[in-house]
């Protein structure tokens, strides 16, 4: 593998909380101003003002990803506390209001607010990013076919959104549906060629869909800046061991369907409304669901279907550097993701204030 291939590029979309009241805090403002005195990190704004967005650079392994990510959670909190604030990793907030939050200024979240309405002011969910570098975009096309069929495992490992206004909502990834009512998401379909891709775009900007490919908010898409493919399908996982695994993962069936591309080979294409029958799955019962098994049409625990996973990257994993984070996942199989964590928190306090309290504690772990 070349050194330009198969990059890992993270971003993290943390809530900003007010550890007194537990509450989201519309406090980025605040935290952009402290940063240009305090920090040595680029935080960013996203739509909601309780919302802090830090990213990585590009990564040339998992280790380098691993320590910026450390790097940025430890950065982003100390900005955070400067004005009093915490920051959490998780998909949604238990119980703030998306009605009592505010909306930045700026005319790019204006202009998606006044063309989206309540559906843009309601989408008040935190989502973690995976970029892989993939130089030519014939090649990323090819693999973005393949890799589609893989997205709703890599969301059942993700899931830590199970509360949303108050209410245990039954599912592991709430914010998956809360996305889903905005235009343009979900399982994509697949392009022959970038050049069809291209002309399916240019089209949607002709006929004033979109004003650019940015407003492609697919669960995996090529990403229209910069030459990677960027996976978006997951909900923010709260612990760093668990975005790391993650991450390896995506990379290593990036490089996996990479190796079978040049090949002349290619994993089976199948259609969008199929794989979205597994994302549902995933949404619903995360880790501890069963996904359906389109080649040998049945269903098959999660857990088997990601160790079958395992095996299918074995052969790039060394190469990728990668093994002692993948082995991570068998860790989050066993015990469970973030929404299981939070479950249990409050099954034993009753308390939505003590699962904040949990995540905050959990997004810290091992950073500070």
């Amino acid at each position: 593998m070349s050194d330009d291939q198969f990059t890992l590029g993270i971003e993290e979309e943390f809530q900003i909380i007010d550890p007194r009241t537990r509450e989201l805090t519309n406090a980025i403002s605040q935290m952009m101003e402290a940063r240009q005195q305090l920090g040595s990190i680029k935080i960013m704004a996203e739509l909601h003002q309780s919302v802090v967005e830090v990213a990585s650079g590009i990564c040339k392994n998992v280790a380098e990803a691993r320590q910026q990510v450390i790097d940025n959670r430890r950065e982003a909190a100390r900005i955070a506390g400067e004005v009093g604030m915490r920051i959490a990793a998780a998909s949604t907030h238990p119980f703030s209001r998306w009605q009592e939050q505010q909306i930045n200024v700026g005319p790019r979240y204006q202009e998606l607010v006044g063309e989206l309405q309540d559906v843009a002011r309601a989408n008040l969910i935190f989502g973690l990013h995976v970029h892989v570098g993939i130089p030519d975009r014939e090649d990323a096309i090819a693999v973005f076919n393949s890799a589609r069929y893989f997205l709703p495992h890599i969301l059942a490992l993700s899931t830590s959104s199970p509360f949303f206004n108050g209410r245990n909502t039954g599912l592991q990834s709430v914010r998956s549906l809360i996305f889903k009512r905005l235009p343009r998401t979900g399982i994509p379909e697949t392009f022959r060629s970038y050049s069809e891709f291209n002309s399916f775009i240019e089209l949607l900007v002709q006929t004033k869909c979109v004003d650019n490919e940015r407003r492609m908010w697919w669960d995996l898409r090529p990403h229209p800046i910069y030459s990677t493919l960027e996976f978006r399908v997951t909900d923010l996982p709260t612990k760093v061991d668990d975005v790391i695994a993650i991450a390896a993962l995506v990379q290593a069936i990036v490089a996996t369907l990479m190796r079978l591309h040049r090949n002349n080979q290619s994993w089976r294409y199948y259609p969008s409304a199929l794989i979205e029958e597994n994302k549902w799955r995933a949404v619903r019962y995360g880790v501890h669901g069963k996904l359906i098994d389109f080649g040998r049409q049945k269903e098959v625990p999660l857990r088997d279907l990601i160790r079958e996973m395992l095996d299918l990257v074995e052969p790039v994993v060394d190469e990728l550097g990668s093994r002692q984070e993948l082995a991570h996942l068998e860790k989050m199989l066993n015990e469970g993701t973030s929404a299981d964590r939070q479950l249990r928190v409050y099954e034993e306090t009753k308390s939505l204030e003590s699962v904040v309290d949990h995540v905050l504690d959990e997004t810290m772990l091992g950073v500070s």
